[in-house]
């Protein structure tokens, strides 16, 4: 289980670097290592560890994407229209 644990986190850890690189915004969310050492912690599989990890890498995403916002002084529309594509581009998967 811990290898399956570690090799996940490193394949979200890469895809992620390759999506930061890729992004605009300088401050790109790269939450895989946590999220997968929680999910380790929780022994989760199969359905239950997609679920987690989806949900864990968006939260993550727009913690880092609403810190983005701050940073630009944003407000209001513009800051939940950036911070909403900033997520969506932060968690959607690239085609490879």
């Amino acid at each position: 289980m811990k290898k399956l644990a570690i090799f996940l986190g490193l394949a979200l850890g890469l895809s992620f670097l390759s999506l930061a690189q890729a992004q605009e915004t300088p401050s790109a969310p790269a939450p895989a290592p946590d999220c997968a050492a929680k999910a380790a912690d929780k022994k989760l599989a199969g359905a239950a560890l997609n679920s987690f990890m989806k949900k864990c890498e968006r939260d993550a995403a727009t913690t880092t994407c609403d810190a983005a916002a701050l940073e630009k002084k944003l407000k209001g529309a513009a800051k939940k229209s950036f911070t909403k594509k900033c997520v969506t581009d932060a968690t959607a998967k690239k085609p490879e």
